[in-house]
């Protein structure tokens, strides 16, 4: 007997969204979650009264009902929002010849540049005008109306005709990469480092690696609906989907960790670290490529060419953190984003030398103790070298140093402000994400190959999150947890909600 249709492996944006959606679809569902806390790389923490985000900080579209967040899409199908706070600019850019203010605005954007270089702040403008006709053509199909089988093709003939033809002079730079794009409009050095930077943010690749529709997603969604932090950090957003997903009776496990994905000819089910076995037809990994084919399957349960291509893609590299909690004291102007850049001749993509920082305690103040900050730095470090031996506690506070150095741009002082210090290396996480050497996600570049679809060679398992399409990034792994559950209805049920939608 089936214990239900559908099993979830891992809770991450990804799979929730999934999980959800499948539940409003009648759908029997169970979420397995090996962590004590669901939300994988977007769970946040609490140490003595300071409340952390393990991962993501910047959002944008959450809140607007014109967003194209696929993220906000699946929170409205479950008839759940967010309480969330807008601000501009979305954060400063600290570079070694001077900071600059990046603001959700094109026009207040493009005016920041023009102070350094008027002719890179014309090609820009040039740049975005290629760019933005895309985001303009892919407003008109929304992502909760897509799928990944073939059925899609019906789907856009009978329901997006007209929004499929004006895309269709913009198929070139679907399929191009920003570098593309950039190398058709941009001369000016500062202004490509700054395309650069912004690609780097969004996709851990730079320009040339990254596909054009997502920074036409990024430019579009910034200036129409702006930028936003939810009360509550992204703990609140994971919160939202559980709540939602258990409202139409799919089931959280937590502290639930699957030890095998069992396969009998095609998926019947899971075994659990205890020893529990739960039957169902379909189960979906929210796992990473590399996690989902070497620890949940057997290499016998894969065709021996899917799993060494699968195996093959390459990785981003892992992060160090760094999560304080500081006295906040005389910094009443301080704003809550924050990019350093620490030597311009150095490439942005080495370890150490662009530093993301995130002070969200500036938004939401119930995120610390009163008169206190919560602080987020990170920057790309990669897994190979690191072990929990004799040299690690002295490697961690060597590695960290570039992250004190970022944030001293912001508050000189930020070491005698300390109160609480936790410091992450690539081992911190790979083991509470539960990814492959602590990856941020594939590194495939734009034009080198495409990300995964949510199929497999496996009948009845799929995929979700960031190792499959559409990418990396919150409304990314959002999407891909759409495809996939839309995949497994019939489009009648999709239209269906989506006519349910448009009425409210």
């Amino acid at each position: 007997m089936q214990d239900c249709d559908v099993i979830v492996i891992g809770s991450g944006i990804g799979g929730l969204c999934a999980a959800g959606l499948l539940a409003r679809y009648g759908k029997r569902v169970i979420v397995c979650e090996s962590h004590t806390i669901a939300g994988g790389a977007a769970h946040s923490f609490r140490r003595r009264k300071f409340e952390f985000d393990s991962g993501p900080s910047f959002y944008c579209g959450l809140t607007d009902a014109q967003s194209l967040n696929p993220l906000k899409q699946v929170l409205d199908v479950l008839g759940e929002s967010l309480l969330c706070v807008s601000y501009d600019p979305l954060g400063h850019y600290h570079f070694p010849e001077g900071t600059f203010a990046v603001y959700s605005n094109t026009e207040r954007y493009r005016h920041e540049v023009e102070k350094i270089t008027p002719q890179g702040a014309r090609e820009l403008k040039r740049f975005e005008e290629r760019l933005l006709p895309l985001y303009e053509a892919m407003k008109g199909i929304p992502t909760m109306a897509l799928r990944t089988d073939w059925q899609l093709i019906l789907v856009l003939l009978k329901d997006y005709l007209p929004s499929l033809a004006k895309m269709l002079p913009h198929l070139p730079i679907i399929q191009a990469s920003v570098g593309n794009v950039m190398d058709a409009t941009v001369k000016d050095a500062w202004v490509r480092r700054l395309i650069d930077l912004e690609c780097f943010l969004l996709s851990g690749l730079k320009a040339h690696g990254t596909i054009a529709p997502e920074v036409a997603f990024m430019l579009g969604e910034r200036d129409r609906v702006g930028v936003e932090y939810p009360i509550g950090g992204s703990g609140a957003i994971v919160k939202a989907l559980v709540r939602g997903l258990e409202k139409f009776n799919a089931k959280l496990r937590l502290g639930c960790h699957v030890e095998q994905i069992l396969v009998s000819g095609k998926v019947v089910g899971v075994r659990l670290q205890n020893g529990e076995i739960l039957k169902a037809p379909v189960v979906i990994s929210n796992a990473t490529i590399w996690d989902t084919y070497t620890k949940l399957l057997r290499p016998e349960d894969l065709p021996a060419s899917s799993r060494k291509v699968s195996l093959d893609t390459p990785a981003l590299d892992s992060f160090m953190h760094l999560h304080l909690g500081i006295r906040s004291e005389g910094l009443e102007n301080l704003t809550g984003h924050h990019v350093v850049v620490h030597d311009a001749q150095q490439d942005i993509t080495l370890p150490g030398n662009t530093c993301m920082i995130s002070i969200p305690s500036v938004w939401d103040a119930s995120l610390a103790p009163e008169k206190h900050h919560v602080v987020h730095a990170y920057t790309l470090e990669p897994y190979a070298g690191w072990e929990r031996n004799q040299g690690y506690e002295q490697k961690k506070q060597e590695r960290v140093k570039s992250l004190y150095r970022a944030l001293e741009r912001i508050i000189p002082d930020i070491g005698d402000r300390i109160e609480l210090e936790l410091i992450g290396t690539p081992l911190t996480h790979a083991h509470y994400l539960r990814r492959y050497q602590g990856t941020y996600g594939p590194a495939i570049a734009a034009g080198k190959g495409m990300f995964p679809s949510t199929h497999t060679p496996i009948s009845g398992l799929y995929r979700v999150g960031d190792s499959t399409m559409p990418g990396i990034g919150v409304p990314a792994v959002a999407a891909s947890g759409i495809l996939c559950a839309n995949t497994l209805v019939k489009p009648e049920q999709t239209a269906e909600l989506l006519d349910n939608l448009s009425h409210f």
